[in-house]
C-alpha cells in the first residue's frame, strides 16, 4: 500500500480533553484506504466522537501520530487544519451544524463557498454549484418550496438529510458521518444509505461511518469495533473484521 492509497494514517493515537484528565482514546493503529468504506461501531461513550473530531482537525492529538490526506495534522496551523477539512472532507456531525437563518439551499451552498476545489467538482457534475446542491437534496427527498425554507423550520430528520448533502457537494475525497441516520425513519435511512454509498463509490471517496445501528454493518467493507481497538477500555490490541469479499 502506497502513501498516496492511504486517507488516514494513525499510530498510537492518544487523547484526553485536559492535560491531567484520564485518556478518552489509546488507540494502537487506524488506517483508511482511498474508496475504502469504514463502519465504526460501539457503545455511546467509547470515543467514536473524539476519534471523528481528530480526524476532522476539530480537535488534536495529546500524543500519538495522525495524517490524514497524506499531511500530519499536529504539523498544521489551526486555519491549515481548517482548509483541509473545508478542501478534502466531508463532515456530517451529529449535531448537524447548520446555519438556521440560512435556506435548505444555501447551507449546502456553503461548503463550496469554502472551498474552490468542491466548488469546482460541483460545477464539473451538474453545471453549476446550485445544480449539484439541488440534485443531491432531491435525491434526499427535499425539493421544491423546502430548498428555500430556513433551516430552522425543517425536522430534525429534514435537517439531517440537509447535513449530508453538504458533506458531499463537491465530492471531497474523504467523508465523516457521526450517527447520520439516528433521526431518519426507515425509508428515508435506507435512500440515505443508498445515495451515501453510491456518491462515494462515485467520487472513489473514503468513508467512515459511526453508528449504533448494526443492521447497516454489511453495506461497508470492514467493520471497526471501537472498544476493542480502545485500550483505555478493554487493554485489547486492534480488532478489526471483513463483512465483504
Amino acid at each position: 500500500m502506497t502513501t498516496t492509497e492511504v486517507v488516514i494514517a494513525g499510530r498510537e493515537l492518544h487523547f484526553r480533553w485536559q492535560a491531567n484528565a484520564p485518556l478518552v482514546l489509546d488507540l494502537p493503529q487506524l488506517e483508511v484506504s482511498s474508496g475504502e468504506r469504514l463502519f465504526v461501531c460501539g457503545p455511546s461513550g467509547c470515543g467514536k466522537s473524539s476519534l471523528l473530531a481528530l480526524i476532522a482537525g476539530v480537535t488534536t492529538l495529546s500524543n500519538g501520530q495522525l495524517q490524514v490526506m497524506g499531511q500530519e495534522l499536529a504539523r498544521l496551523s489551526g486555519r491549515k487544519r481548517d482548509q483541509l477539512r473545508a478542501d478534502a472532507l466531508g463532515v456530517i456531525f451529529q449535531q448537524f451544524n447548520l446555519l438556521p437563518y440560512l435556506s435548505v439551499r444555501d447551507n449546502v451552498l456553503l461548503a463550496c463557498r469554502f472551498s474552490s476545489r468542491r466548488a469546482g467538482n460541483a460545477v464539473a457534475i451538474s453545471g453549476s454549484v446550485r445544480a449539484e446542491a439541488e440534485r443531491l437534496l432531491s435525491h434526499l427527498g427535499l425539493s421544491g418550496p423546502l430548498l428555500d425554507a430556513p433551516a430552522a423550520s425543517l425536522s430534525v430528520g429534514q435537517q439531517q438529510r440537509v447535513a449530508a448533502a453538504r458533506a458531499l457537494i463537491g465530492r471531497p475525497p474523504l467523508v465523516i458521518a457521526d450517527e447520520p441516520t439516528s433521526s431518519l425513519d426507515r425509508y428515508h435511512r435506507q435512500a440515505f444509505v443508498d445515495l451515501l454509498l453510491a456518491e462515494c463509490e462515485a467520487a472513489g471517496s473514503a468513508l467512515l461511518f459511526v453508528s449504533h445501528d448494526d443492521s447497516l454493518a454489511g453495506h461497508f467493507d470492514r467493520v471497526l469495533d471501537l472498544p476493542a481497538l480502545n485500550r483505555v477500555a478493554t487493554g485489547a490490541t486492534a480488532s478489526s473484521s471483513k463483512v465483504n469479499p
